[in-house]
C-alpha cells in the first residue's frame, strides 16, 4: 500500500485519533489547508512551520505532503499572489501537487502532546494538566535543584544558549509548570498550581507577576514546541511502517542571537 501511495486523509488519521480535530480552539485552522485529502501520497516531510524554505525542501526531496504543527493559513485569504509569503507558498504547493496539513491546538491539548513532551524532557513526576482547557502541564522534579542548576538543565534539554527569565523567586526548584508555544495567558494557572518556575514561550514583556514565589522562564516558541516534529513522525510510522517520511532540515528557529 505504501509503495503505491496512501490517500492523504488515511495517512493523517492516526494523528487525528491522537489529537481529534474537534478539540482545536475556535480561532485555529487545523487539518488540510492545501490539496486534495483523497489524493495519494508517497513521501512526506514534517516541520514546525510550512515556510518557503520548507516547501522548497519538500520539492527537492519529491515529497507530496507536508505535515506541520502551525497552520499555513490562519485566516481567510483574500488573494493568492506573490506579494505575500503565504500566497507564494499556496501557489507553489498547488503547482507541485503538494498537500499541506497541520495539527496545532488539538495537538497542544492532546494527552502526550506538546506540553507533555516538555514535561518529559525535564523528567517531571506526577505531572497533571495545567489548565481546565487542556493546555500545559505541571509536575515535580525527581529531586530539588538549585536554581542555577535547574536553568542549566533547561538549556541543555531544550538545546538553548539562552533563556529569558524573571528574577529567580527561590533558591531551589522542585515544582515546575510548562506550556508549549505562547503561554503567557496561563501564568496565573502556574502560580495557582504551586509551581516555582513556569516555562513557556512568547512572554514578551510579561515577566511581572504579583506572586513573588513564581519565576517565569521564556525559552522561545520554537524550542518549546519542536519536539512535536518527532512525535508526528512516530505516530505515522507506528501505523505505516514503510512510509517514506522526512524530518525537515529547513524547519529552523526563526530567532537568532548575535
Amino acid at each position: 500500500m505504501e509503495e503505491r501511495g496512501i490517500p492523504a486523509y488515511r495517512l493523517v488519521e492516526p494523528i487525528e485519533r491522537f489529537a481529534p480535530l474537534q478539540t482545536q480552539e475556535s480561532w485555529d485552522n487545523c487539518g488540510f489547508s492545501v490539496g486534495d485529502p483523497n489524493a495519494l501520497v508517497t513521501k512526506g516531510l514534517i516541520a514546525l512551520d510550512c515556510t518557503e524554505e520548507v516547501l522548497d525542501e519538500a520539492i527537492r526531496c519529491n515529497c507530496n505532503i507536508i505535515i506541520t504543527h502551525h497552520p499555513l493559513i490562519f485566516k481567510g485569504l483574500k488573494r493568492i499572489t506573490p506579494e505575500s509569503a503565504t500566497g507564494r507558498i499556496v501557489a507553489k504547493a498547488i503547482r507541485h501537487n503538494i498537500i499541506i496539513y497541520s495539527a496545532h491546538t488539538n495537538m497542544d491539548k492532546a494527552s502526550g502532546g506538546v506540553s507533555a513532551l516538555m514535561a518529559q524532557k525535564l523528567s517531571l513526576q506526577e505531572a497533571t494538566t495545567l489548565t481546565p482547557e487542556g493546555f500545559g502541564m505541571v509536575g515535580n522534579l525527581p529531586a530539588p535543584l538549585p536554581f542555577e542548576e535547574f536553568a542549566a538543565l533547561v538549556k541543555e534539554r531544550f538545546g538553548l544558549q539562552y533563556a529569558l527569565c524573571s528574577k529567580p523567586a527561590s533558591a531551589t526548584v522542585s515544582r515546575v509548570a510548562v506550556c508549549g508555544g505562547s503561554g503567557k495567558d496561563f501564568i496565573g494557572n502556574a502560580a495557582a498550581a504551586g509551581a516555582q518556575v513556569y516555562i513557556t514561550g512568547d512572554i514578551s514583556y510579561h515577566f511581572f507577576y504579583p506572586d513573588n514565589n513564581l519565576t517565569i522562564m521564556d525559552i522561545g516558541h520554537f524550542a518549546s514546541e519542536y519536539g512535536i516534529v518527532e512525535l508526528f513522525a512516530n505516530i505515522v510510522w507506528e501505523n505505516f511502517h514503510n512510509f517514506a517520511l522526512l524530518i525537515g532540515k529547513e524547519s529552523k528557529n526563526p530567532v537568532y542571537f548575535y
